[in-house]
């Protein structure tokens, strides 16, 4: 076999596609967040604003993250030193579980090294749990649900997004003695819609089906105290397992899960994914529960108050541009493009002429012909850099002739 063929045909077939993805090689500038320095290929450097993000809130920079942070390596070192079940489990573990636990008002939390792995190794483990378990899963939810039911082993069923109707013959179809699990999302990041969190959960309560929520895009900027969109809602008592991240409004490492403190031993216990994975570095843990405790307070709306200003702010402005946004309310800004080779082309643009960095969105990340640009404000995110950003995106849709009347709702 040939391997270096094979690799240059795979390769080749992005390229042609115009997704083949780059990376881009910046540096963040402690305190001045967005701003970084692009290091580009041939060893120049050029200072840009980063417009495409998930640090929502900024907290990437935060004093209290960091002086957490600079204290647990100066007293622990760099790494865990192991799995959580071997040598891995330390102060800083439990006291970030513990504030996880506290935020959702659930009996206790468990830390993963992402959302994804949280996501992957609790869907994939709860039919070890519940022999038989169907789970019902929303058609847009994550990549990291679906390989989590692909992998489970047990049977599942795909319901329509948003489809209640839907969702409700897909349950009268299951035996009523079946364990049936719902898994679904508060907010789906590459629209910015919200999920009917309280029908579904009523469509739970009448079939007896156990509730999943991804709230990786909500918390710490929904809720007031950074729950997320169930909080707002005051539901969270309702949900049998939340799902959450550390890595985007808390802007440091990690994922979790809260629930029951039964459903959290047995996840442990059972999860090959959080069995044999080294744990997080007891700094990056200190520096999470620092960032979720602060969002919890007064300090923390300010900075959710912010966040949704500038989100309006940003998509008002480019629908007075005539110009294709999503706006479902979020604080999520997709600009529609519909094709990978021009929106590649409108992200290298933004970057190189204007020191904008924002990464095309590509299938298999959305459906081919949905392609977009996909901007994430923050309270950090000022009139000057949104000024640039406008402009740069007017010249641009012009300059590329683009159609400016395709404004999706």
């Amino acid at each position: 076999m040939d391997v270096n063929a094979h690799l240059d045909a795979a390769l080749q077939r992005l390229h042609d596609e115009g997704r083949y993805r780059t990376f881009i090689d910046i540096e963040r500038e402690k305190g001045n967040f967005p701003h970084a320095m692009w290091r580009k290929p041939d060893g120049s450097q050029q200072p840009v604003t980063v417009w495409c993000g998930n640090d929502y809130l900024g907290m990437g920079q935060q004093a209290c993250v960091l002086e957490a942070m600079h204290e647990a390596l100066d007293a622990t070192g760099a790494g865990s030193g192991g799995t959580r079940n071997i040598s891995g489990t330390t102060v800083y573990h439990k006291r970030l579980e513990a504030e996880l636990a506290d935020l959702h008002a659930k009996e206790a939390a468990l830390l993963f090294t992402s959302a994804y792995i949280a996501n992957d190794a609790t869907l994939s483990t709860l039919p070890k749990l519940f022999p038989g378990l169907v789970i019902l899963s929303d058609g847009l939810n994550h990549a990291s649900m679906i390989e989590g039911i692909r992998r489970n082993g047990g049977a599942k069923a795909i319901f329509k997004h948003n489809d209640l109707d839907d969702l409700r013959a897909k349950l009268r179809a299951i035996p009523a003695n079946t364990p049936k699990l719902i898994a679904f999302e508060s907010i789906y990041s590459m629209d910015g819609d919200f999920g009917p969190i309280e029908a579904i959960l009523d469509i739970a309560d009448e079939f007896g089906a156990l509730t999943y929520i991804d709230e990786v895009h909500a918390v710490g900027m929904y809720g007031p105290r950074g729950a997320g969109i169930a909080e707002r809602d005051g539901l969270m008592d309702r949900i049998d397992i939340i799902n959450g991240t550390l890595a985007k409004a808390y802007g440091v490492m990690g994922g979790y899960i809260a629930a029951s403190a039964k459903m959290c031993d047995a996840i442990r216990s059972y999860a090959p994914g959080f069995i044999f994975t080294t744990s997080l570095p007891p700094a990056v843990a200190a520096g999470a529960a620092a960032s979720v405790a602060f969002l919890k307070t007064a300090e923390g709306q300010k900075l959710r108050d912010a966040h949704q200003t500038q989100a309006k702010i940003l998509k008002t402005r480019i629908k007075m541009m005539g110009l294709p946004v999503t706006d479902h309310g979020s604080h999520i800004v997709p600009v529609h493009v519909g094709d990978p080779v021009k929106c590649k082309m409108l992200s290298d643009r933004l970057l190189e002429d204007h020191g904008i960095y924002v990464q095309p969105i590509n299938f298999p990340t959305v459906p081919r012909g949905t392609e977009r640009l996909r901007f994430t404000p923050s309270p950090v995110h000022g009139p000057l850099e949104m000024d640039a950003l406008v402009s740069a995106l007017d010249d641009l849709w012009s300059h590329c002739a683009l159609n400016r009347a395709d404004i999706a709702v």
